[in-house]
């Protein structure tokens, strides 16, 4: 009989084209199935929740595949994880409803996005951390958390590309927290929750924030970029290594 796995995924995606599988591209899909199908001697095809972009880490990345097999949960999870290249770890796996789909069921994903505040940059998180040296105006950027709140349409922050046919989307929470070293601003963290996330949105949204934390826009600028549903308005993609999937939520 088969049986539906579903396996939480936390991974560093330096070293990979992102979460889909493509032609002549290591990713993170990919290396899981090879994974996989050699622990269970047989083609598994997983599923993701969504995909990550090329360079995007995740602590809580979730997939499912289907499998007949008698080993246990936890022998597959050991089991993939000893043998799995690169910085891949299956941190949990369970025995799931046949009629779950990572993606399909998916009722909120939760991104974070970590900026470094301070003139000098780093050495050891430079890996995983967006480094910008002058000083941003956080009052701003928390406004602009406060304008994607709710549904909206995120055409201006959509990537080309997107195969994605609705361009509306939740946001169900967006803040800006901040970690302070000696009373000084250091780390900004930016969180935000949605029941989805169009191609690279999550990145053009900081791009626009971080242009109103620097005062070269004003938020009622960003809400008229927000509803010109215009790409070319709104800011940079902000670089894929500050930004982590943290966890999807089900009902």
């Amino acid at each position: 009989m088969n049986t539906n796995f579903k396996i939480v995924i936390e991974y560093d995606g330096r070293e990979y084209s992102g979460w889909q599988i493509q032609k002549n591209c290591i990713t993170i899909q990919s290396e899981l199935e090879k994974a996989i199908s050699v622990i269970l001697n047989q083609r598994i095809k997983i599923i993701g929740s969504g995909r990550t972009d090329a360079g995007v880490h995740a602590y809580g990345q979730v997939a499912n595949f289907i499998a007949h097999t008698n080993l246990s949960c936890e022998t597959i999870k050991k089991g993939v994880n000893s043998i799995i290249k690169g910085p891949i770890v299956i941190k949990k796996c369970d025995i799931i409803h046949q009629s779950f789909h990572a993606r399909y069921n998916a009722v909120s994903k939760e991104y974070h996005y970590h900026i470094l505040n301070r003139p000098d940059p780093c050495a050891i998180q430079r890996n995983y951390i967006w480094h910008i040296k002058k000083q941003l105006n956080i009052k701003p950027m928390e406004e602009c958390c406060s304008i994607i709140k709710g549904k909206h349409d995120f055409k201006s922050f959509e990537g080309s590309g997107s195969p994605k046919k609705s361009t509306i989307r939740e946001i169900f929470s967006a803040s800006v927290s901040i970690d302070r070293n000696n009373t000084k601003i250091d780390k900004i963290v930016f969180k935000i929750s949605a029941n989805g996330f169009l191609k690279f949105m999550v990145r053009n949204i900081i791009g626009t924030i971080v242009l109103t934390g620097l005062l070269k826009i004003d938020t009622r600028e960003f809400r008229n970029i927000l509803e010109a549903k215009d790409r070319k308005l709104a800011g940079p993609t902000a670089p894929p290594q500050g930004l982590f999937l943290m966890n999807v939520k089900y009902p």
